[in-house]
């Protein structure tokens, strides 16, 4: 393993406590739990509170996303393991100001559980909190609600963050973070493991000259093991099944997010996404908004993954709504 970090056992509370001193101007810990990153922007008007988390180990996400106009909290766990009942409880403490909270996340058993139990605890204190799972990678199941979340985390959240600043109500918002994950679909490529802070090993073993498609952020296991293809091959192989399952058409609009896992070069990450623009271009779709980069990643795996979204007019608008976090300014 070759990381900068003290003590394994440490690396998440050094990460938020540099985190949030280096975005001081952004957020802060909460008071009450030091796994909980809450905005300082905070609505004075009643606003639905978007609160998003998951396991540590995928920065920018999740705290990366909190900010004005964007998340007002993120919750967040060990590596690779979801937050406590407690700590996504404490979340809806820090940013309920009397319209209800909105919980956002991938959906993994660990995170449906505890989250769940967060908002039960919310209940009891008489404040509604509803859940929306991000289901958009499309291998990892042919029943949409089963499938796991991915980067189109990141889209969900930007759809849901500009319904509520909209003043929409819970259950408005909530159908908005349907619609956008429905409409949003992922498919990745890992070339190599990520290590485990705490033991330094990895988490699986594959090939120096050997590719998985389709394994998830967790190291799930995906379609395929094969030698190393040049980019446009491993593109092509990735729409081949993202654009089945999606039934994209011509005319339709897009938005196109290629992620980052952690260790690609970002010049490679362009020349993945201009092979995505052209093969949609010669489709007949047209791509309304494009963005490239690390946004969710699995610490220092090599890889990258490939994010459609269908669009309307509304989601349009969502998308292009203003954003003001750390890892997201638009």
């Amino acid at each position: 393993m070759k990381r900068l970090i003290n003590d394994g056992y440490d690396v998440v509370e050094e990460m938020l406590d540099g985190y949030v001193k280096a975005h001081s101007e952004d957020v802060r810990l909460s008071d009450e739990s030091g796994r909980v990153v809450v905005s300082k922007h905070l609505s004075e008007t009643p606003k639905v509170g978007i609160i998003f988390g998951g396991g540590s180990g995928h920065e920018p996400l999740f705290l990366g996303y909190v900010g004005k106009g964007v998340a007002d909290a993120a919750v967040i766990g060990n590596v690779n393991t979801s937050p406590d009942p407690m700590t996504c409880y404490q979340a809806v403490k820090d940013v309920d100001n009397g319209k209800g909270c909105l919980y956002l996340y991938g959906n993994y058993q660990g995170d449906v559980i505890n989250f769940d139990m967060g908002a039960e605890m919310a209940a009891d204190d008489g404040i509604r909190v509803e859940t929306v799972l991000i289901t958009d990678d499309v291998y990892s199941s042919e029943v949409r609600e089963d499938r796991r979340g991915v980067a189109g985390d990141v889209i969900v959240l930007m759809a849901a963050c500009a319904a509520a600043n909209e003043g929409k109500d819970l259950d408005e918002v909530k159908a908005v973070a349907e619609r956008a994950n429905l409409a949003t679909y992922s498919l990745g490529v890992a070339l190599s493991s990520s290590t485990l802070p705490v033991t330094g090993e990895k988490i699986f073993e594959i090939g120096e000259d050997e590719m998985e498609v389709g394994m998830g952020i967790h190291g799930e296991p995906g379609i395929v093991r094969k030698k190393i293809e040049p980019a446009d091959s491993v593109v092509d192989e990735i729409l081949e099944h993202i654009l089945p399952d999606m039934k994209l058409e011509a005319g339709e609009e897009v938005s196109v997010l290629v992620n980052g896992l952690g260790a690609l070069p970002v010049m490679d990450l362009y020349i993945v996404y201009r092979r995505v623009h052209d093969v949609l271009t010669e489709m007949g779709v047209k791509v309304h908004k494009s963005m490239v980069g690390n946004y969710a990643t699995s610490m220092d795996m090599i890889g990258m993954s490939v994010t459609l979204t269908r669009l309307d007019e509304e989601l349009k608008g969502y998308l292009d709504a203003e954003f003001d976090a750390p890892y997201l300014r638009q």
